[in-house]
């Protein structure tokens, strides 16, 4: 018996294959990586879209009444209310196919309007090395101009 075992530990036959499925796992986790990665990154560039078009809305939320003359130009005021309600408006309309969208935050000043929306994410593939999600959020702005 110990003849055999010492045959056996001079041997090479056989290490390439732990070798090999150890490299496979490597490259599998590697792609989940890779995959859950894309993933996220195109979830947010759809995510900066829905803010981006909340900000427009928001910013163009005002009334003929709420438009300021200075004796040069024209320029309108926002209201945070208006700015809230359009805001929440466009991103429930324009969220499709993302989970569990909401606005977070709008808020405006003089002449711009500035909206936080987020919405949560999930890898497409759920592995021991990725979290089972996260939550995304973006903040985009825009600046009313009144045009005379």
């Amino acid at each position: 018996m110990k003849s055999v075992l010492r045959r056996l530990a001079r041997e090479d036959d056989g290490s390439t294959l732990v070798l090999t499925m150890g490299f496979a796992a490597l490259a599998l986790a590697l792609i989940l990586a890779v995959t859950a990665a894309t993933s996220m990154l195109i979830e947010r560039r759809r995510l900066f879209t829905v803010a981006d078009g909340a900000a427009l809305a928001a910013a163009e939320a005002f009334a003929l009444e709420q438009v300021r003359f200075d004796g040069t130009a024209a320029a309108p005021e926002l209201a945070d209310a208006a700015v809230d309600e359009a805001a929440a408006s466009w991103a429930s309309r324009a969220a499709a196919g993302l989970a569990d969208v909401r606005v977070d935050g709008a808020s405006a000043d003089a002449r711009s309007a500035s909206v936080t929306v987020s919405s949560a994410w999930r890898p497409p593939v759920v592995s021991l090395f990725l979290p089972e999600g996260i939550r995304l959020d973006v903040t985009s702005t825009a600046r009313a101009v009144f045009v005379d």
